[in-house]
């Protein structure tokens, strides 16, 4: 199950978060760039969590 659901959360960063590629260079930037983007995508998930709870 868990294997799945980190798949799962991988593939729609990919897809839909721009994670196939980027344009920055360097581990720190991409490190953020990550970082920003789980940061989002939880603040999606707790959003539609709330209205639909």
């Amino acid at each position: 199950m868990q294997k799945e659901t980190i798949e799962c959360v991988f593939a729609d960063g990919k897809e839909k978060h721009g994670m196939r590629w980027t344009t920055l260079r360097g581990l720190k930037k991409l490190s953020m760039q990550a970082m920003l983007i789980f940061a989002s995508m939880n603040a999606n998930w707790t959003w539609v969590s709330l209205v639909t709870a």
